[in-house]
């Protein structure tokens, strides 16, 4: 029987994220399982899995993966968890949440964008994945209430709207601060009475804007 091995950059890979401390063995796996070389640009391939942000269309990027990983593992995901993804890009961190969840709706601004994340993710049959053109600051009331809230764009603070289409017992991670600079990962749970909220680890992330685009 045939074996098939893994070139030297995806296990260099899956070690980098051990060795910076991710270790959910879910996440791992989903992060190995999930072909990242079909989310970045053509001409960046070769640098799929190398361990740093690449730049995709409309001024956006796609997170390194540690970053997706460690925000994933902060999650603590559930196969019956319902989760709002705000920012799309290029459907990379969707894809991620969509093997370790039951159901994610993911929205974008920029309609070039949220076209192409929709289209790699029915490619890769990944139908639990709803893409919506829209404004992350207004989710519809339609949507309902989530379980998990993740933000990949940074705000300068969390929306209490946004923060308030979380279940009791939910976890809402997001970029928090200047929109030019550093910002920090703030973790936040909603509980019976309010929200705790923890400050994690720092970041830099493009900023998070209302309304959707109106080019690109």
């Amino acid at each position: 029987m045939a074996v098939t091995l893994d070139p030297p950059e995806k296990m260099m890979f899956q070690l980098t994220l051990r060795r910076r401390g991710i270790s959910d063995q879910a996440v791992l796996r989903t992060m190995e399982e999930v072909p990242r070389e079909v989310f970045v640009e053509a001409r960046d391939r070769d640098d799929a899995y190398r361990d740093s942000a690449l730049a995709i269309a409309c001024g956006q990027t796609i997170s390194q993966p540690f970053v997706v990983a460690y925000m994933t593992e902060q999650l603590q995901l559930q196969k019956t968890h319902r989760v709002l993804e705000i920012g799309t890009g290029s459907g990379y961190q969707a894809a991620i949440l969509s093997r370790l969840c039951k159901q994610v709706l993911t929205i974008e601004r920029y309609r070039t964008l949220a076209d192409g994340a929709r289209q790699r993710l029915e490619k890769l049959g990944y139908y639990n994945v709803e893409v919506l053109l829209g404004d992350g600051f207004d989710v519809p009331a339609g949507a309902g209430d989530f379980d998990r809230i993740i933000v990949t764009a940074a705000m300068e603070q969390v929306p209490d709207k946004l923060a308030e289409r979380l279940e009791v017992g939910g976890i809402l991670i997001a970029p928090v601060g200047p929109h030019q600079g550093t910002q920090t990962l703030v973790r936040m749970v909603r509980t019976a009475t309010g929200f705790d909220r923890k400050e994690l680890v720092d970041v830099r992330f493009v900023p998070a804007l209302p309304g959707i685009a109106r080019e690109l």
